[in-house]
């Protein structure tokens, strides 16, 4: 059964905050020699719009996309991406 739709607010911060950071900073997206990081954009990407969809209480009905847009992908997204970020950049 799914779950109640509900807004929830740090998954609605979290994909606010990675969209304005994103589109103030891109430089978070590029490598040190200045190249696009396609796999930390596609992470911080995904985890901004699972905080989205979220964040506003929607919870798809099919279980692909609401796997891909939970709560727990989008951390798991973020931690990724920053492990990209910070460790391998």
């Amino acid at each position: 059964m799914s779950e109640p739709a509900r807004i929830r607010p740090l998954a609605l911060l979290l994909g606010v905050g990675l969209m304005l950071g994103i589109s103030l900073q891109p430089q978070w997206l590029t490598t040190q020699e200045g190249l696009a990081d396609h796999p930390a954009a596609m992470l911080l990407m995904w985890a901004m719009s699972a905080g989205l969809v979220r964040g506003v209480g929607f919870v798809p009905q099919h279980w692909l996309p609401r796997g891909l847009l939970g709560l727990p992908a989008m951390w798991l997204a973020l931690l990724a991406a920053l492990w990209r970020i910070v460790l391998i950049n």
